[in-house]
């Protein structure tokens, strides 16, 4: 069974930062590209950051870029999600998913919907 368990959230102040943790289990780990998406209440699902299978290619949208960090431990079966310079806006439940090598994660767009095994979320909270 693929599990992943996302842990690091939390409270924090504007221009605070984070680190989430994806911790994957069930899954020949290094075959699969990793994405961080949140959802925010009312809003949809959006990708925040993915790293492909070999670590070669990353992705961000400009809402986060410069801010986030995607980072992979092949040895630990874990991807990192450095969050720094925080903001209210970043205030959603954080997810992380695999998709096939090859799928979901491009150095230009990260498409959601090749992504699957969902965890069970982390909850980031920024006041202002």
């Amino acid at each position: 069974e693929v599990r992943f368990v996302e842990t690091g959230g939390g409270l924090v102040q504007a221009g605070g930062s984070l680190r989430l943790s994806c911790s994957a289990s069930g899954l020949a780990f290094d075959d699969y590209a990793i994405g961080w998406f949140r959802q925010a209440p009312g809003k949809a699902r959006e990708g925040v950051s993915c790293v492909s299978a070999s670590a070669g290619s990353t992705y961000y949208p400009d809402s986060v870029k410069g801010r986030f960090t995607i980072s992979r431990d092949h040895a630990k079966n874990t991807v990192f999600l450095q969050m720094n310079s925080l903001k209210p806006e970043d205030t959603a439940v954080y997810y992380c998913a695999a998709a096939d090598s090859g799928h979901g994660c491009y150095s230009h767009r990260i498409n959601k919907y090749d992504f699957d095994s969902w965890g069970q979320g982390t909850q980031v909270t920024v006041s202002s």
